[in-house]
């Protein structure tokens, strides 16, 4: 009996001491639990504030990346959004291995540089960038490839619905959304237009500008055709309101798709309204023209001897088709004398002449949003040889754009206006202007255009019921330091309704050739003047023009004293 009880006192006393080992291991495990999880949460709030080098590897900071304002035309119709797009990135210290995973995501994405990246990784780091702006497509793709150290970063995606068709007026921006061109790049210049903030979800931030997506498209599709249908190198264009002075359409071709930036760097691409300058041949006629009425020196009815070619200085100024009499202003007008323009100048003297282009804005850039257009190039020395033959459009080099924005006052009654890209009334716009020519001046111009289509060069410009006027221009383009007749730029300006105008049309062919829709024909007449009456035809509805099948005086007579209507 005694020897059971000390047998059962050495059981509890053994069970006691196991009980006690036991709770004293749950202590120590409980207390290394908590000693963890104190570990891992102070180090994850001393991440919280450590302010990383960004000179140093690490992890991408998205804060960088911003979305920008949607461009909206003046109808508010979208020309450029952002969408949310993905950067593909791998970390090095989570890779397994390096060249499974390069040729993995080769089979998605075979453009990479497969040894670059590789040894990107290699080189150790948190963060290699591999591949910016996937596709939704492309970034499944690769997340079904189920890779250890592959990696999303959410970021913004500059997309441009309507593509080519206004790049050069909207622009593009760079993989880091920051404006390059266009209206994108004056946005950048001038945050105040639209404030960009990271936090705020796309779309809710807009800028509108001054295009009319239905008359861009129908100025892009027109020009295109053009370059098609008469074989020509390429094509520019512009419509301008000549009330507020807004570009309401412009497009030079060939051009480039912004959600495909790397189009951008072909050279031929660049935008010919604004970035090169170009003798324009006889449409110059309607400052030489112009100036000779403004002045005092001649008047509709005034008489110059075109009988004869003008010989000086070892050159000789002739006419295309001649009259070879003495002819009025108005036939050197609709006939385009060149005889007859050049004597008109020398009557104004190189002083007057030179002065008068430079108050339309034809010596200097112009400046729009869009930044200032290419400097003129204008003759060192200024002589009376260079007068002449700037009077028919050689000899002074200039934008279009600024061309249509200096044939603005002569289409308004005589003030001059500001082109501009953002929306602006026509009250305002005339405000803002300043008068250069008398009202006078400007009657007898718009006159004369439509005259000139109506009989004269400018025949096919017409477009029924919208009564356009206008002026052909063919010049010969210099090749090897020789002007060459073969090599022709060819140019229409114009101006609808004549009897109360308001806009300006300016259309540019570069090399046009002899084909059967042009009967044959090189001139502007054949080509760049029909091209001006079907964009005129098909936006004159656009811009609420309302035609006039019958009108008693043809459109000869215009009216400026009309009361100015709001921007539509």
């Amino acid at each position: 009996m005694e020897e059971n009880e000390k047998t059962n006192t050495a059981t509890a006393r053994a069970e006691r001491a196991y009980i006690a080992r036991s709770r004293n291991r749950f202590r120590l495990v409980f207390l290394a639990f908590i000693c963890g999880f104190l570990a891992v949460g102070g180090r994850l709030v001393s991440l919280g504030f450590t302010v990383t080098d960004e000179s140093e590897p690490g992890l991408y900071d998205i804060s960088t990346t911003v979305h920008r304002p949607d461009i909206l035309d003046r109808k508010g119709r979208l020309l450029a959004t952002d969408i949310k797009g993905a950067t593909l990135f791998a970390d090095p210290k989570k890779v397994i291995d390096s060249d499974e995973l390069v040729e993995q995501v080769a089979t998605v994405l075979p453009d990479i540089d497969r040894t670059e990246i590789r040894k990107r990784i290699n080189k150790g780091g948190r963060f290699v960038s591999i591949r910016r702006e996937l596709t939704p497509k492309q970034q499944a793709e690769i997340h079904e490839l189920g890779l250890p150290g592959l990696g999303f970063i959410e970021e913004y995606r500059r997309v441009y619905p309507v593509g080519a068709t206004a790049s050069h007026v909207v622009g593009f921006v760079d993989v880091d959304n920051n404006g390059l061109a266009g209206m994108e790049k004056f946005v950048d210049q001038n945050p105040q237009l639209a404030f960009m903030n990271p936090q705020t979800e796309a779309g809710e931030e807009t800028i509108n500008i001054s295009l009319d997506l239905g008359v861009q498209h129908v100025l892009h599709e027109e020009l295109k055709n053009a370059m098609t249908t008469y074989k020509a190198k390429a094509a520019a264009g512009v419509v301008i309101d000549v009330h507020s002075g807004e570009v309401v359409g412009m497009a030079s071709l060939p051009d480039y798709d912004p959600n495909h930036r790397e189009q951008a760097l072909d050279k031929n691409r660049h935008d010919r309204m604004t970035a090169g300058v170009y003798e324009l041949g006889s449409i110059f006629k309607v400052m030489t023209v112009a100036a000779g009425l403004d002045e005092g020196v001649a008047t509709i009815h005034s008489i110059y001897d075109a009988t004869n070619p003008i010989h000086m200085g070892g050159f000789t100024i002739g006419d295309f088709h001649g009259l070879h009499r003495p002819i009025t202003v108005e036939e050197v007008f609709t006939h385009s004398s060149n005889i007859g323009a050049a004597k008109i100048a020398l009557d104004l003297g190189v002083d007057r002449h030179k002065a008068f282009l430079r108050k339309m804005g034809l010596l200097d850039s112009t400046m729009t949003e869009l930044g200032a257009t290419a400097a003129p190039l204008v003759p060192k020395h200024w002589k009376k040889l260079n007068t002449m033959t700037i009077a028919f459009g050689h000899g002074l080099s200039v934008t279009p754009l600024q061309y249509a924005a200096a044939a603005i006052p002569l289409c308004n009654g005589g003030i001059a206006i500001q082109p501009t890209f953002l929306p602006r009334s026509r009250a305002d716009g005339m405000a803002s202007g300043h008068r250069v020519v008398k009202t006078s001046t400007a009657k007898d111009m718009v006159r004369l255009m439509r005259l000139n289509v109506l009989d004269g060069t400018g025949g096919q410009a017409e477009a029924d019921g919208y009564r356009v006027g206008g002026k052909t221009g063919t010049a010969e383009k210099v090749v090897d330091g020789r002007y060459s007749s073969s090599a022709l730029r060819n140019s229409f300006l114009a101006t609808f309704p004549t009897d109360a105008p308001e806009y300006v049309v300016l259309v540019m062919l570069d090399e046009p050739q002899k084909v059967e829709a042009s009967r044959y024909l090189r001139t502007a007449g054949a080509n760049a003047a029909p091209t001006v009456g079907r964009i005129v035809a098909r936006i004159a509805p656009i811009l609420g023009v309302e035609p006039k099948i019958e009108a008693p005086d043809r459109g000869l007579t215009a009216r400026f004293d009309a009361p100015v209507m709001a921007s539509y």
